[in-house]
């Protein structure tokens, strides 16, 4: 099985950035992690700050995976762009986010992504992208 995890904006400087809310491990370090307990999968990992891009990204990858992970970041709150897309591809997406977005602030609330998505991951700290995977094996 083949499997695309796609970051937005943010993201990247998981690891440092309010480790309260997102934890100490790198995004980087934590895929890894994921690649070595996944070992039977193909797990790729794209990362962008720009909203064209992601778009970009789904299209492009639409007949190559089985699968796609996408923590939109702050875009989930945004972007019809991004819904739009996932609309149109046929690969099931699963969104996920590190923080319980529903415990912050209530601009966080509202999720544009999510209707249009298999399913939704969130609260669970990094774990959550593990178990996105999962939710493809099961």
């Amino acid at each position: 099985m083949r499997l695309i995890i796609i970051n937005g904006p943010n993201l990247h400087n998981i690891g440092k950035r309010e480790p309260e809310v997102y934890g100490n491990i790198s995004l980087d370090d934590y895929f890894n992690n994921l690649k070595t307990f996944f070992h039977n999968m193909d797990l790729s990992f794209v990362n962008s700050h720009f909203e064209s891009e992601i778009v970009s990204v789904l299209y492009d990858i639409e007949n190559q995976v089985d699968g796609i992970i996408l923590n939109a970041g702050a875009y989930s709150h945004t972007s019809v762009a991004i819904r739009d897309a996932i609309s149109a591809i046929s690969v099931p997406v699963v969104m996920v986010h590190i923080s319980n977005v529903y415990a912050r602030e209530s601009f966080r609330n509202n999720n544009m992504i999510a209707p249009v998505c298999k399913g939704i991951i969130t609260g669970f700290g990094v774990k959550s992208y593990k178990i996105a995977i999962q939710s493809f094996v099961d």
